[in-house]
C-alpha cells in the first residue's frame, strides 16, 4: 500500500469513525481506538430491577411435604416477584450439622402460582344451580327454604348434579354464595341432622389455623370431620398396635446420630429434600447407609448397600433378618444389652395362655390376675382391675405382677403405673421353671403356594414348633418370648416341632434362604445386615435406625410389614435411643402443639365429645365401593379361624356398632330428633338408643348406606385436593358420590355374595351428596366437580403456624400481600359463613339437642371395655354403651351462639381442662394471658372470654395451651405423670418453665419447642428428637395393655386373622379374590397384546403430591403430563417404546398416559406417580371413551379387619390414631399400547 492510499484510509476511517461517534453519541479517542459512552443503557434496568424488592416477609408452605420451611418472601410494587431460604434457624451446636437451608426446587417455584393462569380469583357456582336457586328467592321463599325446595325435587337435584365434571360454571359474588351456603347448612341440620355434613381437610400441622378454622366451625355445628393419615395410607397401624401410641419419630437430626441407617420404603432425597444431607453427612463420620427398594431409587446411589426387594415382599426379609439376630445374638450369645432391654421394655417376658383346639395347642389370651388359682395368687387378685392385669415368670419360678400395665394405669393408685421393676426379675423364657416341658404350637403361615378358599386366607398354612410351657393351675402358660423365637423359627435344645436344619433351609418360615424365594434378595445379603445392624446396636449402644415410610407402609398388610420392622428395632435395643429405633416418615402429621390445638380446632372449649371419623370407611361407604367388594374376612384370615362368611364390609359395620370405630351419619334417624326423643320419654340418651335398637325401630346407618335418609349431603374441601390426589376408587367416587360420568367396569355383588350386616338396594345412590365445595387458590381435580368454588389465599397471603416431625421448630406463615382478585382467606371463609348461619338459625333451628355417639377411646378408661380381648358374638352381646356399644353423649347447641363461639375461647379449657394422653391440663393462668394479649369479647355467650377472631389471636392460644409452646404447661403435665408413675419427669421442662412462644416471636425466628408430655420424646439440654426417649430413660409405660411395647397382641380379632405375633404377608392375590388378571399374564384385548403388572403409585420427583404437577417450572424439568414407568422388559412384550402412549386399565377404571421406559424398574412393576392431575394433559381415554382418568381411577378401596379391631387396651380408638387405612400398593393393572389417535 502506498503512503497516499494510506492517507485515503485514514481519512475514511476517521470520518466513518466521527460519524459513528455522532451516531451513538460518544466521544472518540485521538486514535480512534476507543469510544466513550454515557447513557443509553436504560433497558439494563429491568434486569437490575427484577431483583430490588420493597420488603421483605417471613412465611413457609403449607403442602405436606414435611419439609416446614421457612422462607423469606420478597415483595415489590406490592406483587409477590420470588422468594429464597431463610437462614436464621437456632444452631444445633458445634457437632451437628444445622437444619439451614432449608428448600427444594418445588418450594421455590410456589411464587408461580400467584398470579398463575390457574388461580382461582373469584367464587364459582354451577350455573344451573344458581338459576335454580335465584328462581325459588325470587318465588318468596327464604334462603333455607330456596335450599330444600331444590333439593328435595328429584329432578331439580338432577338437573346439577348431572353437569359435575362438565364445566358449566359462573362468577357469583361473596354475598349470595356465602348464603347458598349458609343456607345449605341450615337445612341440612334441620332436615337430616348435624352428622349429614363432613368437612375434609388434611394434615393440620401444615397450616393449622385454617385446617382449625373449617373444622372448628364443623364440630360447633355438631358436623363431621374426616380423618386423614389413615386415609392416605400414611398412618402405620403398627404404630398403635406395638406403641400404643400413633407416630412419634426421631427429628432428621437424629440421622446424624445413627451409626447404621436402613432407608426401607422410604426415598429420603425425593420425598425429605430439605432433609436429605443429614444422611449424606453421616457417611463422613463412617454411619452405613443399606437402602433397600424394587427400583433403583434415588436414595439407591447414596446405599452402601443394596438390596432390591420385590415388591411387597419386605416382611420376608425383616423376619429372615430377625431370624438370624434371635439365632445368634439372643439364644446361641445371650447378648445381656438386649435381653435386658426386652425383659424391661417390651412384652417378651409376660405369660400367654395355650389354648387346646382340634388342630393342637394355639397361642391364645395373656395370663392376668383373674386367672390364678388363690393358691398362687396372694394380693394380686385383689389390686384393680384384675382381668386387664397381665402377669410374668419371675426368675424365682413364681408369678408375679411386673407392674405398669393398663390396670395400674387406670387403677387409681399413685405411683404404680411405672416400668421400675421393683421387687421383680421377668424370666424370658419358661424354661426358667424346673417343671416346664416342650410342647408343639400351630402358627399361621401365609406364604404357600395360592389355593382358591372362601373360608381360608390365600396362600395360608399351618407350622408346628415347640415352646417350653407349664401350667398356672389349669391353665398351660408359655411367654411372648418362647413365642416369638417360636415364629421366627429359631430352634432350641429339647423342643419339638417343624425346626430349619439352617440358615440355606428354605423349607419352612423364617430362614434367610426362604426369604430368598419370596424376596429375590440373596440369602447372605440379609445375613450379612442383620448381623451388622445387631452388632453396630451393641457396639453403639443402640444407634441403628430404620427410616421406612409410604414403599413399605401403603400395603394392604402394612401392619404386619411393619410389625416385623419394629421387631428388629426393640430386639437390638434400638428404640428410645438418640441415633436407633424406627424412623418412619410420610405425611407432615406433627401438630406439636397438639393440646391446645385440638381445643381450638375440634371446638373442645365449647362442646365434647367432637364427632370425627374414619375417612376410610366414610367413603367406603358413601361411593358404594362395598357394592362391588365381595373379598371375604375369612380369605385374609387365620386357617385356625372361622369367620362364619363375613365379608370385609361386614367387618366395618361390626366394628361400628360395637363402639370401636367412629360411624356417621349416626343412624337412619337425625341425632337431634333422637335427642328430643330422648327428652320426651325422660331418659337419657343412651338408655334411649338401647331401648330403639332393641325394639328395631332405630337402625345404624352404616347398615343401609343407600337409604337417602342416610346420605350425607354436604361435602366441603378446604386445603385438599380430594379427587385429584387421596381418593381411592375415583371412579366410584365419580359415580355414586358425585353423580357423574366414570369408567368403572366392576360387576356389583351377586346374590349370596353380598355382606351379611347390610341392607341391599336394587337401585345405588347416584349423585349422593347435595353439596360439594372446595376452598382453594388454584384449580384442581375436585374443582373440577365442586358445585361452588370458592378463592383462598395462598400461603403468601394469610397467618399460620406450621410444625413437623422432621425438626423441633415452630414456623409462622405471614401474609406478604392481601389476598388478590376476590380471595379470602380459609378462617375468613369460615368466620364468615359462622355468622350467616347463627342469623338463619334464629328463624330455623334455635337450640336443639343433639345426640353424639362416640367410640371407645384411647388413652382414657375405655381401654379396660373388653377384658381379655373377647369378643361376644354380636347378636349374643348385652348392649351396653361404652362397653359392647359406642358411647351416647348429649350435646345442647343453640345455633344462634355459633359465630360467638367461633370467634372467641370457651369455658371448657377451665372447668373440664385439656385432656391429652391421658393427663388433664389446666390453663388457668393461661386464659388470663389470653385476656390480656387478644381482648376479651363485650357481649354475648362469650362476653369477657378470651377473643379469636383472627388467625394470629387463634394461633397465640393453641401455642398457650400447650406444652409444647409453654414451659409452664409442660411442668405441670410431667408433674401428673410423676404422680401416676412415681418416677421423677418434671426436669424435663423445669428449664424452659418461663418459656413461651408467641406468634411475634415465631415471625421474628423459628424457635424450638419445649419438651413436654403431649409426645414421647425429650429435647432437653438441646439434644436431638427421639421417640420413646422419656419411656426408656425415665421408666415411663408405654400406653399399651402390658406397659411395653408388643410383640404379642391378644385380641380376638388378631388371633383370627392370625397375626398375633409378626409374621410375613405377601401382597394380595387379586387374580383370587376378584379374578383380576395374574401379574406377568401376556394376554389380548381387540387384538392388541397386554400385559398384567403390578401397579404403584409412589411420589413424584417434580412435584408435592398435586402440588406444583402443573407448575411451569416443574413441567420443564419433567416431562409434564401423565406418564407410567415402566421396565423394558414388559415393554417388549406389548411393543411399546420410550414416549409412545399406552393405556392401564382394570376392573376399577382406565388412564391413558406416556410410557417411560426406564432400566430402573423391575420387570412386572410399573409406576404412575401419585397425583398427576386430570387438569393437565389428559386426553379421551381408548378404553372407557371418556376424558378424566388418574392415578386413582385404577385404585380402590380395601379394608383390612384388624385395622377395625378395637375396644382393648391400646386398641381403641384416636382420631388418625387408629383405623382402616387406604393403601393401594396391592393393586394390579393391564397394560397396552394405544392404537388410536390421541384426542385431548
Amino acid at each position: 500500500m502506498t503512503d497516499s492510499t494510506k492517507q485515503g484510509y485514514r481519512e475514511s476511517a476517521s470520518g466513518v469513525f466521527a460519524l459513528g461517534s455522532k451516531l451513538r453519541r460518544g466521544e472518540v479517542s485521538g486514535d480512534a481506538r476507543q469510544i466513550f459512552l454515557e447513557g443509553g443503557r436504560d433497558a439494563d434496568s429491568f434486569y437490575r430491577q427484577r431483583w430490588s424488592y420493597d420488603k421483605i416477609v417471613r412465611s413457609t408452605h403449607g403442602v405436606n411435604c414435611t419439609g416446614s420451611c421457612s422462607w423469606k418472601i420478597y415483595v415489590k410494587d406490592g406483587v409477590i416477584t420470588w422468594e429464597s431460604q431463610a437462614v436464621d434457624y437456632p444452631s444445633t451446636g458445634p457437632d451437628m450439622p444445622e437444619y439451614e437451608p432449608r428448600g427444594c426446587p418445588r418450594g421455590a417455584a410456589f411464587s408461580w402460582y400467584e398470579y398463575s393462569p390457574t388461580r382461582i380469583r373469584y367464587p364459582h357456582i354451577r350455573g344451573v344451580l344458581l338459576d335454580m336457586y335465584r328462581e325459588q328467592r325470587a318465588s318468596g321463599k327464604d334462603p333455607v327454604e330456596a335450599w330444600g325446595a331444590i333439593v328435595e325435587d328429584e329432578a331439580k337435584a338432577k338437573a346439577y348434579k348431572s353437569q359435575r365434571g362438565k364445566g358449566g360454571m359462573v362468577r357469583v359474588g361473596w354475598d349470595e354464595v356465602n348464603e347458598i351456603l349458609a343456607a345449605a347448612h341450615v337445612y341440612t341440620i334441620k332436615e337430616y341432622g348435624p352428622d349429614r355434613m363432613a368437612g375434609f381437610s388434611v394434615i393440620p400441622a401444615m397450616s393449622m389455623i385454617s385446617y382449625g378454622a373449617g373444622s372448628r366451625f364443623y364440630e360447633l355445628l355438631g358436623g363431621v370431620m374426616l380423618s386423614f393419615y389413615d386415609w392416605y395410607a400414611d398412618l402405620p397401624p403398627a404404630s398403635p398396635q406395638v406403641f400404643g401410641d400413633q407416630t412419634d419419630v426421631p427429628e432428621a437430626g437424629d440421622w446424624f446420630n445413627a451409626q447404621y441407617l436402613i432407608m426401607w420404603g422410604s426415598n429420603i432425597p425425593l420425598t425429605r429434600t430439605p432433609d436429605a444431607h443429614f444422611m449424606t453427612e453421616a457417611r463422613y463420620h463412617g454411619q452405613k447407609v443399606v437402602a433397600v427398594s424394587p427400583d433403583y431409587a434415588d436414595n439407591t446411589k447414596f446405599g452402601d448397600e443394596w438390596l432390591r426387594v420385590n415388591p411387597g415382599t419386605d416382611g420376608a426379609l425383616a423376619q429372615s433378618m430377625g431370624h438370624v439376630i434371635l439365632s445368634e445374638f439372643h439364644v446361641k450369645r445371650q447378648e445381656p444389652f438386649f435381653l435386658d432391654y426386652m425383659k424391661r421394655y417390651t412384652d417378651s417376658p409376660f405369660l400367654v395362655k395355650l389354648q387346646q383346639t382340634e388342630k393342637g395347642l394355639v397361642p391364645g389370651k395373656f395370663l392376668t390376675a383373674v386367672d390364678l388359682p388363690d393358691a398362687l395368687a396372694g394380693d394380686i387378685k385383689s389390686r384393680p382391675h384384675s382381668e386387664h392385669r397381665p402377669l410374668v415368670l419371675d426368675e424365682d419360678g413364681t408369678i408375679k405382677d411386673p407392674g405398669g400395665t393398663v390396670a395400674d394405669r387406670w387403677g387409681g393408685e399413685d405411683g404404680k403405673w411405672n416400668l421400675a421393676l421393683d421387687g421383680v426379675n421377668p424370666a424370658m423364657s419358661a424354661f426358667s421353671r424346673s417343671d416346664a416341658k416342650g410342647v408343639e404350637v400351630v402358627l399361621p403361615r401365609f406364604d404357600l403356594p395360592a389355593t382358591q378358599s372362601e373360608t381360608m386366607a390365600i396362600g395360608a398354612g399351618l407350622v408346628r414348633r415347640g415352646v417350653p410351657a407349664f401350667k398356672v393351675g389349669e391353665e398351660l402358660v408359655t411367654t411372648v418370648y418362647d413365642l416369638l423365637l417360636a415364629e421366627y423359627a429359631v430352634r432350641r435344645d429339647g423342643l419339638p416341632g417343624q425346626w430349619p436344619t439352617d440358615y440355606e433351609d428354605a423349607s419352612t418360615p423364617g430362614t434367610p434362604a426362604w426369604q430368598e424365594e419370596h424376596t429375590g434378595v440373596p440369602m447372605n445379603a440379609a445375613i450379612r445386615v442383620a448381623r451388622e445392624f445387631a452388632q453396630n446396636a451393641i457396639d453403639s449402644k443402640g444407634r441403628s435406625m430404620i427410616v421406612m415410610g409410604a414403599g413399605t407402609n401403603h400395603f394392604f398388610h402394612s401392619d404386619t410389614i411393619y410389625r416385623t420392622f419394629l421387631a428388629l428395632t426393640s430386639m437390638c435395643a434400638t428404640q428410645g435411643v438418640n441415633g436407633g429405633g424406627w424412623a418412619h416418615y410420610v405425611g407432615q402429621e406433627k401438630v406439636r402443639p397438639i393440646a391446645g390445638w385440638q381445643q381450638y380446632a375440634m371446638g373442645l372449649d365449647w362442646s365434647r365429645p367432637p364427632r370425627q371419623m374414619i375417612s376410610t370407611g366414610f367413603w367406603y361407604l358413601l361411593t358404594d365401593q362395598w357394592r362391588y367388594d365381595g373379598s371375604l374376612a375369612g380369605q385374609v384370615g387365620s386357617p385356625l379361624a372361622d369367620w362364619k362368611g363375613l365379608t370385609n364390609a361386614d367387618t366395618l359395620v361390626e366394628a361400628s356398632q360395637r363402639g370401636w370405630m367412629p360411624s356417621y351419619p349416626q343412624f337412619d334417624r337425625s341425632s337431634i330428633e333422637i335427642g328430643r326423643s330422648a327428652n320426651e320419654t325422660g331418659m337419657v340418651p343412651g338408655e334411649y338408643v338401647v331401648q330403639e335398637l332393641k325394639a328395631g325401630r332405630l337402625n345404624f346407618a352404616c347398615t343401609d348406606p343407600d337409604n337417602p335418609r342416610n346420605f350425607t349431603r354436604i361435602l366441603a374441601n378446604w386445603r385438599t385436593n380430594l379427587l385429584g390426589s387421596s381418593a381411592k376408587g375415583a371412579e366410584y367416587f365419580a359415580r355414586h358420590m358425585i353423580g357423574a360420568d366414570n369408567a368403572v367396569s366392576a360387576p356389583e355383588l351377586a346374590e349370596g355374595k353380598r355382606p351379611k350386616l347390610m341392607k341391599w338396594r336394587d337401585n345405588p345412590g347416584i349423585g349422593k351428596l347435595d353439596l360439594m365445595f372446595t376452598a382453594d387458590f388454584r384449580n384442581t381435580s375436585t374443582t373440577l366437580f365442586s358445585d361452588i368454588v370458592l378463592p383462598a389465599a395462598t400461603w403468601y397471603e394469610k397467618y399460620d403456624i406450621s410444625s413437623t416431625d422432621m425438626h423441633p421448630f415452630l414456623h409462622s406463615f405471614n401474609k406478604a400481600v392481601e389476598p388478590p382478585w376476590e380471595a379470602r382467606s380459609d378462617f375468613e371463609l369460615f368466620k364468615d359463613l359462622a355468622y350467616l348461619v347463627s342469623e338463619m338459625a334464629k328463624t330455623h333451628l334455635k337450640t336443639q339437642n343433639d345426640v353424639v355417639m362416640a367410640p371407645i377411646a384411647h388413652d382414657s378408661p375405655d381401654e379396660l371395655a373388653l377384658p381379655h380381648g373377647i369378643v361376644e358374638a354380636l347378636g349374643e352381646r348385652e348392649l351396653i354403651p361404652g362397653k359392647t356399644l359406642p358411647k351416647f353423649v348429649p350435646v345442647e347447641r343453640d345455633y344462634t351462639q355459633i359465630y360467638e363461639k367461633f370467634t372467641t375461647l370457651g369455658p371448657n379449657v377451665e372447668k373440664l381442662g385439656l385432656p391429652i394422653k391421658g393427663i388433664t391440663l389446666k390453663p388457668d393462668e393461661e386464659v388470663d394471658v389470653l385476656r390480656r394479649m387478644n381482648g376479651t369479647a363485650t357481649s354475648g355467650v362469650g362476653a369477657g372470654r378470651p377473643l379469636l377472631d383472627t388467625p394470629v389471636k387463634a394461633a397465640d392460644a393453641v401455642m398457650q395451651m400447650s406444652g409444647t409452646t409453654n414451659g409452664r404447661m409442660a411442668v405441670q403435665g410431667f408433674r401428673q405423670y410423676e404422680k401416676q408413675t412415681g418416677q421423677e419427669l418434671s426436669q424435663l421442662a423445669l428449664g424452659d418453665e418461663e418459656k413461651r412462644l408467641t406468634f411475634r416471636e415465631i415471625t421474628i425466628q423459628p424457635r424450638s419447642v419445649v419438651t413436654s408430655p403431649e409426645w414421647s420424646g425429650s429435647e432437653h439440654g438441646g439434644r436431638r428428637y427421639s421417640a420413646f426417649v422419656i419411656n426408656i430413660e425415665h421408666r415411663k409405660p408405654f400406653h399399651t395393655f402390658t406397659g411395653r411395647m408388643h410383640y404379642y397382641l391378644d385380641h380376638d380379632w388378631m388371633i383370627d386373622i392370625g397375626e398375633s405375633l409378626p409374621v410375613y404377608r405377601p401382597p394380595l392375590d387379586l387374580a383370587r379374590i376378584y379374578g383380576d388378571a395374574v401379574v406377568g399374564e401376556l394376554s389380548k384385548d381387540e387384538g392388541v397384546a397386554q400385559v398384567a403388572v403390578r401397579y404403584l403409585t409412589p411420589h413424584n420427583k417434580w412435584a408435592i403430591h398435586s402440588q406444583y404437577y402443573d407448575n411451569l417450572h416443574m413441567l420443564t424439568l419433567g416431562r409434564g403430563g401423565q406418564t407410567i414407568w415402566m421396565s423394558p422388559a414388559d415393554a417388549q412384550k406389548i411393543g411399546v417404546k420410550d414416549n409412545d402412549w399406552i393405556e392401564a386399565y382394570n376392573r376399577n377404571g382406565a388412564v391413558a398416559a406416556r410410557a417411560v421406559v426406564s432400566h430402573r424398574m423391575p420387570e412386572g412393576t410399573v409406576y404412575m406417580h401419585h397425583a398427576q392431575e386430570r387438569v393437565a394433559g389428559t386426553p379421551v381415554s381408548q378404553k372407557s371413551g371418556i376424558r378424566g382418568g388418574i392415578h386413582n381411577s385404577l385404585t380402590r378401596i380395601l379394608l383390612k379387619p384388624t385395622h377395625m379391631a378395637g375396644g382393648h387396651a391400646q386398641m381403641t380408638y384416636g382420631f388418625n390414631y387408629i383405623g382402616p387405612t387406604g393403601n393401594q400398593r396391592d393393586e394390579v393393572t393391564l397394560i397396552r399400547r394405544r392404537t388410536t389417535e390421541v384426542d385431548f
